[in-house]
């Protein structure tokens, strides 16, 4: 699978924008605080998988493969060949896990989390030819900056290696009391004075046992070395489409009632600030500054020569200014109820959202109902329905927005995007905007606060997530390897300033990154692969912090334990963003073909390598055996007819982008469960309330009776021509035929009846345990057997025939032909 470098923006494309940061905090030293630490358990599960009778056995099998000595069974079993043409029953009853490295105990204990960090290959190749003959990539999945309880740290000094500025980790290796020897480059460094005192066990003299030596995630309380500004304040700005358009959505109050809501919640300290901005035809700040009786209105009217009617009154301190925010939120729906006026001057807008926030940087959230029809920016429209399979608009109508992002980008300022819209908006373009300035996206297709109840309620649970959630400013994040490895290109969205180095303007809890890798040196002489990646950001109460996730992994010189230590999810998610660069560099069906050579590649692989366990039909190894059929489900995800909209297609290939692993797998293939004969036998035993844990199901419609309720996980998928039942990150419940324990569920429910049953209490038990295990709340969808949207549930069934789409047996098979090529 060979695509061609995609990496965004080098550092000269930000000329003549000045940033408050430094190109390379690398040469930066520690300062001096107190000492504080939390730390919360990471909960793990072991699952048993419920496979196929192994041929040959696994003695026959260690033998075939070189002895592999040492190797525990379970990577003997990864191992296993598995004919895909005979054996279909593939899923696990519970949804995977990230495999284990095959590292010693004690290493594989201190390791980071999957679910924070993880990579492709569990065990990395020696060569870039011993990757080349796997055929599979080497990649790094990662989520830095997601919720979770971590130790955090204030020394005197932030110990790092002297040469390649590497932070000391749990995989660094002391010679003695006073050296340790860099895990990524191999110098050999002096242990500080000061690091020979552990603060958790207040003694002198065991440096191995200080807590950034016992996690591979900590974060530093930095000192202002590592700052060239004091740290700014939380800033935010809102920039709200008043258009008719907009008031016939009826968004406007519902977001001012959520805002006022969490007016108290949003990140930061005393020194937060507020501002708001309005925006049809014209421009309309708003006057905020304490001591006025009422906010003040300030139109400019003049949107080809923007200005700001004041420099001290419209970005305002919340403490100070709570009462007339207050008033202002409470009376803007009211204002441009009845406005007539149909033009949308986003453009200007955000020329003058960057001009408010350039002295600080900081938050701009954007909410947008209609295509951009004035001034700077404006857009027409792209969309033909009879070219929607093309990918002639896959990129931007103009370079507006981009080069917007990339100077907020340099001013520290992050744009977010709410696209509230029923007609085409071409998101191709507005997406820039949030892509190079580190920014989120959000899409509500057919928004309107009557007409679509699911959308409102959507949009208004993502908005009590957005408000609230953790939020970091003024950030970068460097990702270093081990010797020999380097960093090919990034997926997500950022700014890349240099080769290892990403801008984030903002960076949130909710977004992920991707890394393709290379092997440019041999690790012959490393037995350990090691990647850190360091974030170092401004928290929302003006601290300067930096959070470093160390990952280790073994280094092997057979291909037989390469294909053992595959991690198949990580492997098909990095596909994903290899195949949406491809999509918009050449085409779609380019993509979809290069999606499919990378299973044609893995087979022809596996059987020219492992000659000695020859067989007949499609064989892979245990460890890959779920790769064709996501891979699949990624090809009807990206389906290349005409019935997909532009802006939906677009929306997907964002969500894909951005959105952590465990999401993402969601919407490539939905997790889908039996719901009304769930029992307590292995469930899990969680604050005194029993979560059963239903086998996961084929997607096939000869797993679903006509006689059960199913419960359908499906993250956040794309949206199918005029059936708007499914949005971003959504859980989506089909009750198929009324079942006798749901009798009383309505017609098209969306929340599951409280009744004095075990069955329904164990429903429900099962959808909140779901629900504590994502970031943004989820909506629930019941459709019964006779409903005309169950057709959604059926087109989601992936192994399933379509009218456009092939079934699994039918793709095995087109594999099987490609092969024979």
């Amino acid at each position: 699978f060979s695509l061609p470098y995609s990496g965004g923006e080098t550092s000269s494309s930000t000329t003549g924008s000045a940033s408050p940061l430094p190109n390379s905090y690398d040469s930066l030293e520690g300062g001096s605080y107190p000492v504080k630490f939390a730390r919360g358990p990471d909960v793990k599960c072991s699952i048993f998988f419920n496979l196929f009778q192994p041929f040959p056995d696994l003695s026959q099998l260690s033998a075939a493969l070189g002895g592999l000595s040492g190797v525990p069974e379970l990577e003997v079993e990864a191992l296993r060949p598995v004919n895909l043409l005979q054996e279909r029953n593939l899923l696990p009853p519970r949804p995977l896990e990230a495999p284990e490295p095959n590292l010693s105990a004690d290493l594989r204990k201190v390791n980071c989390s999957p679910q924070t960090f993880r990579c492709t290959l569990t065990s990395v190749p020696q060569t870039q030819a011993l990757l080349n003959k796997a055929r599979l990539p080497l990649g790094l999945l990662l989520h830095p900056f997601r919720d979770l309880q971590l130790p955090v740290i204030t020394s005197n000094t932030i110990v790092r290696c002297r040469s390649c500025r590497t932070y000391i980790n749990p995989f660094v290796t002391f010679l003695d009391q006073r050296r340790w020897k860099c895990n990524l480059c191999y110098r050999v460094n002096d242990v500080p004075d000061e690091f020979m005192y552990n603060p958790v066990t207040r003694s002198y003299g065991e440096p191995h046992k200080r807590p950034e030596v016992q996690n591979a995630t900590v974060e530093f309380i930095a000192s202002s070395d590592y700052m060239l500004r004091p740290p700014q304040p939380a800033v935010y700005l809102f920039v709200l489409d008043v258009s008719h358009n907009a008031v016939e959505a009826g968004y406007l109050k519902y977001l001012c009632d959520s805002i006022l809501e969490n007016l108290d919640k949003l990140p930061g300290d005393t020194r937060t600030r507020i501002g708001f901005l309005t925006f049809d035809s014209t421009i309309h700040f708003y006057n905020l500054q304490e001591g006025l009786s009422q906010p003040q209105m300030l139109v400019v009217s003049d949107i080809d020569d923007v200005f700001i009617p004041s420099h001290d009154s419209l970005m305002v301190n919340l403490k100070e200014s709570k009462e007339l925010v207050k008033d202002l939120l409470t009376s803007l729906p009211a204002m441009f109820s009845q406005s007539r006026e149909t033009h949308s001057a986003l453009g200007p807008a955000l020329q003058a959202a960057f001009k408010l926030m350039s002295p600080t940087g900081g938050r701009v959230t954007v909410f947008l109902t209609q295509l951009p029809t004035l001034g700077a920016g404006m857009l027409q429209s792209r969309e033909d329905p009879n070219q929607r399979s093309s990918s002639k608009h896959l990129g931007p109508a103009t370079d507006f927005y981009k080069k917007l992002a990339l100077d907020c980008s340099g001013q520290q300022i992050g744009v977010d995007l709410f696209l509230l819209s029923s007609q085409y908006a071409d998101l191709t373009s507005l997406a820039c905007m949030s892509k190079y300035s580190a920014g989120s996206i959000f899409y509500y297709p057919s928004f309107h606060h009557l007409h679509n109840p699911a959308q409102l309620e959507k949009f208004q649970r993502d908005l009590g997530r957005y408000l609230t959630r953790k939020i970091g400013f003024e950030a970068v994040m460097r990702i270093r390897c081990t010797k020999g490895l380097s960093i090919h290109t990034f997926h997500g969205n950022f700014f890349v300033r240099s080769t290892d180095l990403l801008s984030l303007a903002n960076v949130n809890p909710d977004s992920a990154f991707a890394v393709q890798m290379s092997i440019e040196d041999s690790l012959a002489d490393s037995s350990l692969a090691c990647f850190q990646a360091a974030l170092l950001y401004t928290s929302n109460k003006g601290k300067r912090r930096i959070r470093v996730h160390t990952l280790c992994l073994p280094v092997v010189n057979q291909l037989s334990d390469v294909y053992a230590g595959a991690d198949v999810q990580a492997i098909t998610c990095l596909l994903a963003n290899m195949a949406i660069d491809r999509s918009i560099s050449s085409s779609l069906s380019d993509a979809r073909d290069a999606l499919v050579n990378a299973v044609v590649d893995l087979v022809s692989a596996y059987k020219s390598n492992v000659s000695s366990l020859q067989q007949s039909g499609l064989v892979v190894p245990a460890s890959m055996r779920l790769f064709p059929l996501y891979i699949l489900a990624l090809l009807k995800q990206v389906q290349t007819g005409t019935s997909t909209r532009l802006d939906e297609r677009v929306f997907a290939m964002c969500e894909f982008k951005t959105q952590p692993l465990q999401q993402l797998m969601r919407m490539v293939h939905p997790d889908l469960y039996r719901l009304d004969n769930m029992s307590d036998q292995g469930a899990l035993h969680l604050n005194d309330t029993v979560v059963p844990q239903p086998p996961l199901l084929h997607l096939s419609a000869e797993r679903v009776s006509r006689d059960g309720a199913f419960l359908m996980d499906c993250g956040n998928v794309r949206f199918h021509h005029r059936l708007i039942i499914k949005v971003e990150k959504e859980r989506k419940v089909l009750f198929i035929s009324p079942h006798p324990s749901f009798c009383r569920l309505p017609s098209a429910p969306n929340h599951i009846p409280e009744l004095e049953t075990p069955l329904s209490e164990r429903v429900r038990a099962f959808l909140d345990w779901l629900q504590d295990n994502r970031a943004f709340s989820s909506t629930i969808h019941v459709v019964r057997d006779d409903a005309s949207a169950k057709s959604t549930f059926f087109l989601h069934l992936v192994e399933d025939r379509t009218d456009s789409a092939s079934s699994y047996s039918e793709f095995l098979q087109h594999i099987q032909q490609q092969m024979s090529k």
